[in-house]
């Protein structure tokens, strides 16, 4: 008898989940979740982030002395090494042994094995990154390619561009926005030189 009353439950409760007019109220479910997209406030305070940790200011920003030190100067902040200072001599064999780098006193300019490289000016500005689309800037990054085009020399050391190859497309939009909203500093950073013969 208890199988007969179970069959004819389960029998009434089909019909009525297909019998329901159309105009029913339907069962409401979860909204899938979309990832919001940040704002472009979001993006550059991310972008501020990520630059800080990376130490791009390191290189790419000159130097003003400070109580506790040098630190990067906010007027030329990430505008690379400063075009109109002197490079200074240094000693050519020294550095011909391939057992010594040299920075110098801004840590803006490199000198080693390869020559001697200088830090890119990374501002908005026309001398700086103020004309490159994201997609320079990504080949930049992932492929050491210099101003992020295909015939573009390798980037030198000590830009450690390998190191940010792996950054995720999220953090890489981020960095160049960021980069993107910094004053522009006009300054045409020279070419490399390349190692003395």
């Amino acid at each position: 008898m208890r199988w007969i009353y179970l069959a004819a439950t389960a029998a009434i409760g089909l019909a009525c989940a297909f019998t329901q007019p159309h105009n029913a109220p339907q069962p409401e479910f979860s909204p899938v979740l979309v990832p919001k997209k940040p704002t472009q406030g979001e993006l550059v305070k991310r972008g501020e982030y990520l630059v800080t940790i990376m130490g791009c200011a390191d290189c790419h920003a000159p130097k003003k002395m400070t109580a506790r030190g040098p630190a990067p100067d906010p007027d030329r902040f990430l505008s690379g090494y400063n075009s109109a200072q002197p490079l200074g001599s240094y000693d050519k064999n020294l550095v011909k042994s391939g057992q010594w780098v040299l920075f110098n006193g801004q840590n803006t300019a490199f000198i080693g094995p390869w020559g001697v490289s200088f830090a890119a000016n990374l501002t908005p500005d026309a001398t700086g990154i103020g004309n490159w689309s994201e997609e320079q800037f990504n080949k930049a990054m992932r492929q050491g390619k210099s101003k992020g085009l295909d015939s573009g020399r390798p980037l030198l050391p000590p830009m450690p561009w390998p190191n940010y190859a792996g950054m995720t497309d999220a953090d890489m939009k981020a960095v160049f926005a960021y980069l993107k909203s910094l004053k522009p500093v006009s300054n045409a950073v020279p070419a490399p030189i390349p190692p003395a013969p």
